[in-house]
């Protein structure tokens, strides 16, 4: 007979496993349920407790002797002490300071004032302060440095070395210069707009450079150069170029000045290499440029007249060039320019301070 607790459970579950016999089966055991331990926390290594170190007094050396080694060389820097800083001391004691720096990089309790230490030592060294310093003295010409008298003395000197001070005195002055200079540019200007109808433009302002005097220091004398004239038409054909070049010389042959020279001419002692670099080729009938010269020696006068030719350029090479001088001074991209360059004379109202001042140097 069969048990209807038995019967309910089978009915209905085909396919399933059959339930179990009255008590389960034999040796079965039974798990024990009960309330689950409590899980141990996991704490992580970066949630652990660390106890703070104190900078070591190595890091704490080295940054202050970064630091007052960084203030040395900022004032030598602002007294313009450029031999100074080049010194055997100043780089024996920089070599001292990378030495404490670096020993402080490798202290676990002194490589972070280590570190900043040796960001300052980069930045402020003797090569970056002295090449500053070098720079600064250079620019203003205030360099002194550690000069014996009779060097700073000789610094001073108003003359020209290698060039007698009577002949400084004995040439034509400043102002004689920029009144030849004028009267003859203007002459110049004047025949070639007569004769071709040129038009002219100013492409600059009249210079005056100080001349070195060989000891070191500036001189009396500068350097003059004129006002540079140029045209507004372009000049292209080559027998023109000839012409103009021909009443240019005759102006200045009728004033003293010799015969003008041809810089671009193959006849040159240029090399055809040279010729090819500033004139574009050896031959003048299709150079971009022109450069003729004259003097009146042994005067200082000079003259330069120069002539661009655009249609002379295919790379376009001296297009870019005068495009640029165009940009900065309004000249004109192409034509005849002409100018006066005078080295080395004195102003008359300079003559006799300088008189005076060459007595100190008598053995010069």
């Amino acid at each position: 007979m069969v048990d209807p607790q038995r019967a309910r459970y089978i009915a209905g579950s085909e396919g399933a496993p059959p339930i179990p016999p009255p008590g389960g089966y034999h040796g079965a055991r039974r798990s024990r349920q009960g309330p689950a331990s409590p899980a141990t926390p996991i704490v992580s290594a970066a949630e652990l407790p660390v106890e703070k170190q104190p900078a070591g007094v190595l890091g704490w050396i080295a940054l202050v002797t970064a630091i007052l080694f960084a203030l040395v060389l900022l004032g030598a820097l602002l007294a313009g002490a450029t031999d100074l800083l080049y010194g055997v001391t100043m780089l024996t004691l920089q070599l001292l300071v990378v030495g404490v720096v670096v020993a402080s990089l490798f202290s676990a309790r002194g490589r972070a004032l280590g570190a900043s230490a040796l960001i300052i030592t980069l930045m402020l060294n003797v090569a970056t302060v002295g090449a500053a310093s070098a720079l600064q003295t250079s620019a203003s010409g205030t360099y002194d440095g550690q000069k014996s008298d009779e060097q700073k003395h000789a610094e001073a000197y108003p003359g020209i070395k290698g060039v007698s001070p009577a002949d400084i005195l004995a040439q034509p002055s400043l102002e004689e210069i920029r009144a030849q200079s004028e009267a003859a540019l203007a002459e110049i200007r004047r025949r070639l707009s007569d004769r071709y109808g040129y038009t002219w433009t100013e492409v600059g302002q009249e210079n005056l450079r100080p001349e070195r005097n060989g000891y070191g220091g500036e001189s009396m004398l500068v350097q003059y150069v004129s006002v540079p004239w140029m045209t507004n038409e372009p000049i292209q054909d080559y027998d023109r170029k000839l012409a103009v070049m021909g009443v240019i010389e005759d102006v200045l042959v009728e004033r003293g000045m010799y015969g003008m020279y041809a810089f671009n001419d193959p006849a040159s002692t240029l090399d055809d290499t040279i010729l090819q670099k500033f004139y574009g080729t050896t031959d003048p009938r299709t150079q971009h440029t022109w450069e003729w010269y004259t003097d009146d020696y042994p005067d200082p006068l000079r003259f330069y007249a120069v002539m661009f030719d655009l249609s002379n350029d295919p790379a376009g090479e001296l297009r870019t060039e005068r495009e640029a001088e165009a940009a900065s001074t309004g000249a004109p991209l192409e034509g005849l320019q002409i100018y006066f360059l005078a080295p080395e004379v004195l102003s008359e109202a300079d003559a006799e301070e300088f008189a005076q001042r060459m007595q100190e140097y008598p053995g010069f």
